[in-house]
């Protein structure tokens, strides 16, 4: 399969040392993933979107593009193309607030365009994915807030974004998310075993 991952964090996706200060939880479950797909034969394109300077904000002349169902931004283009061409979709980022970071809402907001990366047959039903290679999302996350906090007292918002409010709406139902939650509190070697579990799930992907 062609599995497109969209990554998201500041340190970029060589940060996965466990060097102080320098490391990122998310860019080590990038380097999992991805070890896990190639040993599957699995070709992996990379969508590191601080290495390719994406401007998440929507300019009014963007916006105008948007409702008129097309898209200026050469890298906006670009991405789209990568996206219709993907047979599976991973995402990796941290939570912070609550939510994903600016980047990755700026990729829905920017590159899921109607008529391109959806349709909407008829106002207020649920949209049609233009994605026609699609087999399946997998989310992973990292975050300080316990998993059942999350749930029970915020309700899980970043599910409620990106899979019921994004992927689900177009139609899409195979919906995975794996959360790692206070990892900065948990020892070397609990780190280095959810890193090897991850990468056997995505063997089997």
């Amino acid at each position: 399969m062609n599995v497109v991952i969209v990554f998201d964090h500041p340190y970029g996706a060589l940060a996965s040392e466990n060097i102080p200060h320098q490391r990122s939880y998310s860019a080590a479950l990038l380097a999992a993933v991805t070890r896990g797909l190639s040993s599957a034969g699995h070709k992996i394109d990379l969508i590191d979107l601080h290495a390719d300077g994406f401007n998440p904000v929507l300019s009014a002349e963007e916006l105008s593009a948007w409702r008129q169902k097309k898209t200026i931004d050469p890298l906006v283009i670009d991405y789209q193309r990568r996206l219709i061409d993907a047979d599976y979709i991973v995402f990796i980022f941290p939570i912070w607030w609550e939510c994903m970071p600016a980047l990755t809402k700026g990729f829905l907001d920017k590159v899921f365009v109607k008529s391109i990366i959806y349709d909407e047959r008829k106002p207020g039903r649920p949209f049609v994915s233009l994605l026609p290679k699609i087999k399946g999302v997998s989310l992973l996350t990292v975050m300080s807030t316990p998993g059942f906090f999350y749930r029970l007292f915020f309700g899980n918002p970043v599910t409620k974004i990106l899979f019921r409010g994004t992927f689900r709406k177009m139609g899409i139902h195979n919906l995975r998310w794996y959360n790692y939650t206070g990892m900065e509190r948990r020892s070397f070697e609990t780190r280095i075993k959810f890193l090897r579990k991850t990468e056997h799930r995505f063997v089997r992907l």
